[in-house]
Parts: structure tokens; sequence; C-alpha cells
């Protein structure tokens, strides 16, 4: 009896030794627990700031000159052709040749049009003959009114059908409409052509033009008869000026306005194709509010910059204005001395956190 009492005993040590290493193992697993969780709630709450950099929103006095490039273009280009179909007797110019308005460049075997000169003209003797003939018999009573119309109209369409002809022989001689120098020259002596064959190309390029775009924040200060400082790239030592003779009154896809400049060329120095840049509003100046270009969410048309306030960021609607390279113009919604923030806005809404980096 008394073992009994004894084993009992001991499975109720047992028992209560378990119970008390099992308490003693949650007591540690819980405080462990709300150790970590003070711990995470601290990181968190150091997380919840997004790292920006930032710059300042400052008033600079800033240089309006623009620069635009584009290339140069002939004031004049004509593709001469045949107006007669025939063969090519003579080739009077070489590529390169300057020729004026009017001049022949080449002539076309006029063979078959003489021939129908000559026939329309032994046409139009007759014609005349006969008419004289019916006036004679009409004053005599020998022919009707009809008749006498009649002859008149035969004599009409035989004067007309030589001056037709005529045309057609003259057209024998290619001449240019322009004055310029021949680029190219298509035909050579011997080859047949048809009507509206281009034979050559002459260009003027006594005035050039030089095409730019022009971007939509800065062509309202343009005028044409404007004058324009233009340089050129191969030859650096020389300066040209021209002046302003087209402004496109439309846009195109990129919002770039095109703008032509013509520019005296008496030397021929420079040619067409060539590369040029045109320099517009040089010496002038402006107050301007600037910011960086990065400081914009999406690009600068979407108008949408964050700036620092109280470890905060605040979203700004602002109107942009024109374009300095790495700088852009605010007309509203900032002011100077507002601290924009330049990177890290992927991670950005308004009210957001931040820590500047």
């Amino acid at each position: 009896m008394k073992n009994k009492k004894t084993s009992a005993v001991r499975i109720i040590l047992a028992v209560v030794a378990v119970v008390a290493a099992l308490a003693g193992i949650q007591f540690q697993l819980d405080k462990n627990k709300a150790t970590n969780k003070a711990a995470t709630d601290e990181v968190a709450k150091q997380n919840t700031a997004v790292s920006v950099r930032i710059d300042t929103a400052l008033l600079k006095d800033v240089d309006l000159s623009y620069l635009a490039n584009g290339t140069f273009i002939p004031k004049q280009e004509v593709i001469v052709g045949a107006e007669a179909a025939g063969r090519i007797a003579s080739v009077l110019i070489k590529e390169g040749d300057f020729v004026h308005a009017g001049q022949t460049l080449a002539v076309i075997v006029g063979d078959k049009q003489d021939v129908s000169v000559a026939n329309a003209t032994a046409n139009l003797n007759n014609a005349e003959t006969d008419l004289r003939r019916f006036e004679s018999a009409f004053a005599t009573g020998g022919v009707t009114r009809q008749q006498l119309d009649g002859a008149r109209l035969q004599y009409e369409t035989a004067k007309n059908n030589l001056r037709t002809a005529q045309i057609t022989a003259g057209d024998v001689a290619i001449k240019t409409s322009v004055a310029g120098i021949v680029n190219s020259r298509k035909i050579e002596p011997g080859s047949y052509v048809n009507a509206g064959t281009p034979a050559f190309e002459v260009v003027n390029i006594s005035t050039l033009k030089l095409k730019v775009n022009v971007d939509e924040k800065n062509v309202g200060a343009l005028k044409t008869g404007q004058t324009v400082d233009v340089s050129v790239s191969v030859l650096p030592d020389k300066k040209f000026t021209g002046k302003i003779t087209f402004i496109a009154p439309k846009a195109d896809v990129n919002l770039n306005f095109p703008v032509e400049i013509e520019i005296p060329n008496p030397k021929n120095e420079l040619r067409a194709g060539m590369y040029g840049t045109a320099k517009f509003g040089e010496g002038s100046s402006v107050h301007a509010l600037l910011v960086p270009r990065t400081a914009f969410v999406g690009s600068v048309s979407d108008n949408k910059i964050f700036v620092v306030k109280d470890g905060k960021a605040i979203e700004k609607r602002v109107q942009s204005g024109r374009n300095f390279g790495d700088y852009i113009e605010v007309l509203s919604g900032l002011r100077a001395g507002d601290q924009v923030i330049t990177s890290g806005q992927i991670n950005l809404f308004d009210q957001t956190p931040v820590q500047v980096i």
C-alpha cells in the first residue's frame, strides 16, 4: 500500500515538472515574439519613408538664344524636260555649267516637225485661195452664204493648224525656264526622248533656304522678315545672315513648326544639302523660375511635380514654359526656393513620407 502511494507521488511530481517546463518554454516564446514584433514595428516605421533626391526651384537670368539645326535647299530646283518626241541632235551644255532663263540646253531632230510645218503652210495657202474665189463668186451670186462661210471656216482651221505645227517645231529646242547651275544631265546625243522625258536638273543656289524646326515654346517669338545668324559646320570661320521667309501655321506631330530662312549666296560658298545651324534671339535674356527637367513626372507636358514639405511629398500641378536644355521654365504652380523631387518619383503619391538622400 505504501509503495502505491510512493508511485502516485512520483507521477504527480513528474507531471508538475513537465507542466512547469512547458510553461517556461511558452513564456520564453511569448517574450521572444513580443521582442521580434517590437523590432519589426520599428523597422516598418522607419521604412515607410521613400528615399528621394531633391533640387531647388531658382529664379535665374536665362539667355533666350535658341539653336535649331537643318539642311540647306536650293531656292529653285527645276527638272527640265523635252516638250516634243524625237532623237537628240545635240546637247549644248554640260554638268556644272551656269545657264540663263530661256537658254537652249539641247536640240531634238526636227525633220518630222519641219514637214508638218510645210504641209500646214501649203494647206493654209490653198484655203486662202479658195476663200478669195468664194468671196468673188458670192459677190456675183455664184455661191451661197453657207458655202462662203464654209470656205472661211476651212481657212481659219488651216491657219490654226499651221500655228500648232510651228509651236511643235519650236519645241525641238529644250530650254530652261530658270537660271542656275546644271546639277545633272539625263540625256545624250542620239538618244530618243518622248514629250515630258526629264533631260536636265537645274538648281539656283544664288539664294539658299535653311529649313529648321522650332518647338512651340519658341516659335511665338519669331516673325517673317526677322534677321537670323546662321553658322555652317564645314565653314566654321564664316558667318552668314538670313531672313525668316516662312513660319508654318501648323505644327507637326512632334509639336514642332517648320521655319524657312533665306540666305544670300553670291559667291556660291554654300551648297544645297549642307548642314547649318540657325541662332534665334541672340543677345536677349529673361528672368525665369527654373527647375531641372528631371523634376517632371512623366513628360514635361504632363506638368506634374512633387515638392518636399514637412517630410512629405506634395503633388503640384504646374504650367511649364520654355525649354532651356536641362532646365524647364515654370510659369505657375511653384515658388522660388521650393524643394522639388528629382528622383524616386515612381514610388510617390501625394502625402507620401519621404527621406532626402
